[in-house]
């Protein structure tokens, strides 16, 4: 007998969002020394000003270990919005959270909306 539950609990793992320059990965725990960050703003555009932020502060928690950065929605979701990009909805859980990085040939460059 197939069991659908663990199913649906191994896809939430692997799922992946991206919201512009940001990229928002599920994952099952956070690291054992994160530590606490004020706000729900992950990521700022350098260029335009604009940044990706979470609509509602109170539902998520952000969190960081060394120069990774977590983000923990504790409500039922949360609303990622941006100026130039359509608002997602992420479900409670716990996500890591990464900037779109273009290669040039002398170094890494994180791309700047």
């Amino acid at each position: 007998m197939f069991n659908h539950s663990n199913k649906s609990q191994t896809n939430q793992a692997s799922v992946l969002y991206r919201h512009g320059d940001v990229l928002i990965k599920r994952i099952a725990s956070l690291p054992v020394a994160a530590q606490r960050r004020v706000g729900a703003t992950l990521a700022h555009g350098e260029i335009t000003g604009h940044s990706h932020r979470i609509q509602q502060p109170n539902a998520v928690q952000l969190w960081v270990h060394g120069s990774d950065l977590f983000l923990e929605v504790k409500e039922p979701s949360a609303t990622l919005v941006h100026e130039e990009h359509r608002a997602i909805e992420l479900p409670q859980g716990l996500y890591r959270i990464w900037r779109q990085r273009e290669y040039r040939p002398d170094t890494d460059v994180e791309v700047m909306d």
